[in-house]
């Protein structure tokens, strides 16, 4: 099987400072990776990098064979690459429904689907962007990045100051969309055991470069190599 996504000897950054070094990893469809690693290891740097927003110095970035350095990111997004910053990104004068369908491309994810697996968005469907709680706005935002029919998921920090019940929700979303629709994601994580327990695979960046890869099972099992990377007690 081709791979999906395949990052060759990455380095990249904004303007001339170089964030990350030497980045070469792969994944398949329908692969999962938790990307962890310390505040400003380059965890975010590296899912813009995908999307080709920062400044490339070296390396490649293929995607189903092609390289896409060249493509913008609109291009990306076109060709399957779904992103959900950590900034939620919510227009107040648009409703939950037309922040999903103003971004709708062909394919099997729809209105109904979404709804589906975020039932509480076809209760605030009429609702504003600036009426809806953190939570209601991050299913949102994933939500907006599964109508664009991606074949990648792109998660910056998904979890970030929601309550224990909407991340305990948002986790099952994940997972669901890992082992049932059978979607690759990748999925940047303050809380390293969650990341873990939602992936099949792990990688920490450290100063811009991976310092470890691993099965996530494998990570999880061993608490000291997890704790001195990621620093979980």
């Amino acid at each position: 099987m081709t791979d999906l996504l395949t990052v060759d000897k990455l380095t990249a950054g904004y303007g001339e400072s170089v964030v990350l070094e030497d980045i070469s990893f792969s994944l398949k469809q329908g692969d999962s990776l938790a990307l962890l690693g310390r505040n400003g290891a380059g965890k975010t740097t590296l899912l813009v990098s995908l999307m080709g927003i920062t400044q490339r110095h070296g390396g490649s970035i293929r995607w189903r064979g092609n390289d896409i350095n060249p493509m913008a990111t609109h291009k990306r997004a076109n060709a399957g690459l779904g992103w959900v910053p950590q900034e939620r990104y919510m227009f107040p004068s648009l409703t939950v429904e037309e922040h999903l369908s103003v971004v709708a491309r062909p394919g099997p994810w729809n209105i109904k689907k979404i709804y589906d697996i975020f039932p509480r968005l076809e209760e605030r469907r009429s609702n504003m962007g600036n009426q809806l709680s953190g939570g209601e706005q991050q299913m949102v935002a994933i939500a907006r990045a599964l109508m664009t029919n991606p074949s990648l998921l792109l998660l910056d920090e998904p979890m970030e100051g929601l309550a224990p019940i909407i991340v305990q929700d948002l986790a099952q979303v994940i997972r669901k969309l890992i082992s049932e629709e059978g979607m690759a994601v990748i999925v940047v994580e303050q809380h390293a055991k969650l990341a873990l327990s939602m992936t099949q695979n792990a990688m920490v960046l450290e100063r811009g470069r991976i310092v470890h890869q691993s099965d996530s099972v494998s990570l999880m099992a061993d608490t000291a190599t997890l704790s001195r990377l990621v620093a979980v007690s």
